[in-house]
């Protein structure tokens, strides 16, 4: 029918006491609440909003231009198959000019980059996950998927520490950047799963034998996945520097 509204859903956690907060902003950007779990430490929201129609024009413009695009890439293939080979096109391009084999190239500014730990200072994409006012936003899944691997480095505090299933010296660990524990609202869900104090590798000043909620760090740490489910950033530890 066409005067049917369709919608987008949105699934959004939060750390429980920060629901009001997101909630009005939510509700800011035009989304309706229609669902809201409590769990022990996080809060699950579930938005919708009606979808903007999309005007007919643009989807007869799109419909042309993919018929244009279609017709010239017929176009060049076959110009490529009548021009024939040029002179020299099947010649050896190992070889220089003098008949000798080329030096292998020297490191290349991308493998000098994939060596570099990344920081808020230095990548700008991190700066912004590090900003991210929804844990759930797809910048988390974006920035996992480009940079899973590589080393981060961020100033943080430990959010919530619970045991991991029935072993006592096996945690479960939250962390958020900045200096607000528990009452972390800012940033991802950074999760460190079954790990023991000593997979932190804690140092510096006053280092302590248990990690608690609330410690703050310098984390240096492995980007893993994104659970786009649970909202959950897996980072896997590599240090970890009292602050």
């Amino acid at each position: 029918m066409a005067d049917e509204i369709t919608y987008e859903y949105k699934t959004v956690q939060t750390v429980r006491g920060t629901d009001g907060r997101v909630i009005s902003r939510m509700q800011g950007d035009g989304w309706e609440l229609v669902g809201q779990t409590q769990g022990m430490l996080r809060s699950t929201l579930d938005f919708r909003r009606p979808k903007k129609p999309v005007p007919r024009l643009v989807i007869g413009a799109a419909a042309g231009l993919l018929v244009l695009l279609a017709g010239g890439i017929a176009v060049g293939v076959a110009l490529e198959d009548g021009g024939g080979k040029k002179d020299g096109a099947d010649r050896p391009a190992a070889a220089t000019a003098s008949g000798k084999p080329s030096a292998p190239s020297a490191p290349t500014a991308a493998a000098s980059a994939a060596a570099e730990v990344i920081t808020s200072q230095n990548n700008p994409e991190f700066a912004a996950l590090l900003q991210t006012p929804d844990s759930c936003d797809d910048v988390n899944r974006d920035f996992a998927a480009k940079y899973r691997g590589r080393t981060v480095a961020f100033d943080g505090s430990v959010v919530h520490v619970a045991p991991h299933g029935a072993d006592a010296t096996r945690y479960d660990m939250l962390l958020g950047p900045g200096d607000e524990g528990p009452r972390t609202v800012i940033g991802p869900h950074f999760k460190y799963e079954d790990v023991t104090t000593a997979d932190l590798k804690p140092a510096g000043r006053d280092a302590p034998a248990t990690v608690r909620a609330g410690d703050r760090f310098r984390f240096v740490a492995e980007v893993g996945e994104f659970n786009v489910k649970q909202c959950l950033f897996f980072l896997e530890p590599v240090s970890a520097e009292t602050r």
